[in-house]
This record gives structure tokens, sequence and C-alpha cells, in this order.
């Protein structure tokens, strides 16, 4: 194992609900404060001793590497693993199996993350796995009162606005290569199941919780407006 992983990002999604914002950038190159999310994401990982990185390209690709050339600005090396196809999480990863030989991180390209992830690391290599899986806690408190009845009608309970929680997947990983054993080729597979194949198959699956912190999902324009107003939180000022 590296003592130093290479980052393998994902950065070749199409970022369909943040249209019309994506119809001219790719979503991991939308603005966070004075920089694109992606930028961030290399900055918080060369601050975790990460200099080598593999950015998987599709859509609106050229300005991703037309910005972050060779990385050499930022003092890392950014190696490019380009699709002109639109082939999801699995395809994408399985771009870059001939740019990544040892374990590695694996990210997405419009993640916002705060931690130490050598901790991560740290987990995958304890336990032996061949994918580990970074999880935040998330809660929510539901906008109705949930009611229970019998068969016959009867009312047994009322539960006004109940707040649900659990443990969710933020996109964050640590992998050995011999996940590129079950991403299929040249189709549409979903990384859950990918994930499900493994396990039946018998390879450790592991998770390592993240402490702390507030999951920061870009996913629409809510949420990536709800990510802009706690960066700027954060930061304490206006950019």
């Amino acid at each position: 194992m590296s003592r130093n992983p290479k980052a393998v990002i994902l950065a070749g999604g199409m970022g369909t609900r943040l249209q019309p914002y994506t119809f001219f950038v790719p979503k991991p190159m939308l603005p966070l404060g004075d920089k694109p999310l992606l930028e961030h994401l290399v900055l918080w990982l060369k601050k975790n001793g990460v200099s080598e990185f593999v950015f998987s390209t599709g859509y609106l690709g050229k300005t991703i590497e037309s910005y972050f050339e060779k990385g050499t600005a930022w003092g890392v090396k950014i190696e490019y693993a380009r699709s002109n196809s639109a082939l999801g999480i699995s395809g994408q990863l399985l771009n870059v199996k001939l740019l990544v030989r040892s374990t590695f991180y694996l990210l997405y390209g419009d993640s916002v993350f705060d931690f130490d992830i050598r901790r991560l690391l740290e987990q995958h290599t304890r336990s032996k796995s061949t994918l580990t899986i970074g999880l935040m806690h998330y809660s929510h408190k539901l906008p109705y009162g949930f009611i229970e009845k019998k068969k016959d009608g009867s009312v047994t309970a009322w539960k006004e606005k109940p707040e649900i929680g659990g443990l969710i997947n933020v996109g964050c990983y640590v992998s050995e290569p011999k996940i590129f054993e079950y991403l299929p080729n040249g189709k549409m597979y979903g990384f859950d199941s990918v994930v499900r194949d493994m396990m039946k198959a018998g390879e450790k699956v592991s998770s390592y919780v993240i402490p702390g912190g507030e999951f920061m999902d870009i996913g629409d324009e809510r949420s990536y407006k709800r990510v802009y107003d706690l960066f700027l939180q954060k930061m304490g000022k206006v950019l």
C-alpha cells in the first residue's frame, strides 16, 4: 500500500439537476466562494498528504483540463481519463483502471469535506478491506405528522413531525484495485450494485464514520445554495 495514495476524482457527470447552471459549466467547476468546487477538493486532499490525482472527465471535460492542466500551479500531479459518453459512476471509475495500480482514494468531484481523510485510510488498512466507505450521521425533521392506524381505520398513534436519521454514504472511499474486476464494461451500472456484487463475492467492505461536521450535498439548486451559505459562514466574510 502506498503511504500517500492517489486520489481518483469522478468529474464526468452532466449535473442535470443543476441545469441551467451546468449547461456551460461542469458541476465540479461551479464556484464556491472564489474557487471552483473541484479546486477546494484538491486543496483539501493536498493538505491531507495527497500529491497525485486522476480526474475522470466527460461532459465539458475540457473546461476542467484547461483550468487544472497538469496540476503544477497547485504543486500536485494530475492525470486525466477521458470519456466521450455518459458512463455513470461505475463507468467513470472503470475509465481510470490503467492509471491506478495500488490503494487509492475515490471521491466525487462535487464533494465538500473537512476532516482528516488519513483516518479513513487507516481504518481501511487496519481492516484489510477491499473497499471502505465514508459515512456521516444525518437526520431530517419531516414537515408532516405521521399517523398510525389499524386495519379497521382506528388511529393508534400520532407522531407530529418526527425526526428520522441514520448513517449515510457521502461519496468518499478508499479502495483496492480489485474493485475494477466488478465494474462491467460498456454499460450503465449503479455503484450500489457494484458494492453489493462485491459483498456477495466475499470481498470485505467496511466503513468509517466521519466525526462531527455536516453533510454538504450539492445535488440541486437548493442544496448548492445551502452549501454556499455554509461556506460563507465558515469564512466569516463575503468573498
